[in-house]
């Protein structure tokens, strides 16, 4: 089983650099993404994934949890106490630096579904095991 991504992220650049990244990834399936607020609330009730990158800035002041039944992992170019604040009020288990993505993404996903990645190690190791 891979980890199902939904990407939330209103610069086509940015969701394009993130689609490069996670295509790499067998354990990790981006499920699809979203440019908006209300495109990103209705695909997280539609797909269901397991963790949704969140573009801070999209969130607009919201201050109520997002994506319920989701691990909400926030990006953003602040980093700051503020930034910290804003993904705290809206559910964020991390916060990640839009300039450390290309170091930090990967794990961070892995590390908010644990037992999706542990699944994937499992059977990785089972199928190198067979003659």
């Amino acid at each position: 089983m891979c980890v199902r991504v939904l990407l939330a992220e209103d610069t086509e650049l940015v969701r394009k650099a993130i689609r490069a990244l996670l295509s790499e990834r067998e354990d990790i399936t981006l499920v699809g993404d979203a440019a908006t607020l209300s495109e990103l609330i209705r695909k997280t009730e539609e797909l269901r994934p397991d963790v949704v990158i969140f573009d801070l800035h999209m969130a607009n002041g919201e201050t109520e949890r997002l994506c319920a039944g989701s691990k909400l992992l926030a990006i953003s170019f602040a980093n700051d106490d503020e930034a910290k604040a804003a993904a705290a009020r809206i559910g964020a288990a991390k916060l990640l630096d839009k300039m450390e993505l290309a170091n930090e993404l990967i794990p961070a996903i892995l590390g908010l579904a644990p037992e999706r990645a542990a699944f994937n190690q499992l059977d990785g190791d089972a199928q190198r095991a067979q003659p």
